[in-house]
């Protein structure tokens, strides 16, 4: 697979997908300029009178929770059920899944409608199992990525979607297959939205098409490797924030294949 995955990456910056997503207000400007550095395009609507319209002009659709609220609930199930309706791939990030009971019965209806991809931190991925013991904190992860690989295989068996634990190390499961990524920094769990920006870029790898396996990994893999690089010699969150921005534009293959490190 490590052979192919910057074959995905080209395939992104010379079909350039529309991806919609329904995110949080929060993450909403970041989330954008990702998917723009990457060389996709972004649409960030929530209005529920235009979502099956706009749905049907984009390559995926992405949902995030984080920002929550009974309207934006209403638009992400419309969205998420007609991308299902016709065919477009989703990707559901349950940020905050286990802190309330309102966000799990939310999370609970989006899962029934089947995502393509699941990504989540560690307590999140279990939250949606509830097989997480102590409470989530925040939209925060309480628990290591590795610590929820099986509740990441029930999933993935249970709605047939692909499903990436961030965290220190990136595991992604499709059924019994499981692929780590072992690259990134800690410092970018100091800036806000990185998650949330992951999911977005994840979106517009899977649009394009092909084994979504491969796709989720290549677009977790770029996401990481360009964190990683980014944070070298930097001052803090701030500078990291704009160099990872450059790196997404400007990574080369031989950059990404130099540092990639998976399993």
């Amino acid at each position: 697979m490590k052979d192919k995955l910057w074959d995905h990456i080209a395939r992104v910056r010379a079909l350039s997908p529309l991806v919609h997503n329904v995110t949080n207000f929060v993450a909403m400007n970041n989330t954008a300029n990702a998917v723009l550095a990457v060389g996709a395009s972004p649409v960030m609507s929530h209005a529920r009178s235009e979502v099956e319209a706009m749905v049907g002009i984009c390559g995926a659709v992405v949902v995030n929770i984080g920002t929550l609220d009974e309207y934006w609930a209403g638009t992400m199930l419309r969205a998420a059920g007609e991308a299902g309706r016709l065919g477009r791939p989703w990707v559901f990030d349950p940020v905050g899944a286990g802190a309330t009971p309102y966000r799990d019965g939310v999370s609970a209806e989006l899962l029934a409608l089947r995502p393509t991809v699941i990504r989540g931190n560690a307590s999140e991925i279990m939250a949606l199992t509830r097989t997480n013991t102590t409470v989530t904190k925040g939209v925060d992860s309480t628990a290591a990525s590795t610590e929820a690989t099986e509740a990441a295989r029930r999933l993935s068996r249970d709605f047939g979607s692909v499903v990436c634990v961030s965290g220190g190390t990136d595991v992604i499961v499709a059924g019994e297959l499981t692929v780590s990524v072992h690259n990134g920094s800690t410092l970018m769990t100091r800036v806000t939205g990185l998650g949330c920006s992951a999911s977005a870029v994840i979106g517009a790898f899977v649009a394009t098409g092909g084994d979504t396996l491969e796709t989720v990994t290549a677009a977790t893999a770029l996401f990481a490797v360009c964190g990683e690089i980014a944070a070298e010699g930097v001052s803090g969150p701030g500078s990291l924030q704009a160099g990872l921005l450059d790196k997404l534009h400007n990574i080369t293959a031989t950059e990404f294949a130099d540092r990639l490190r998976i399993a």
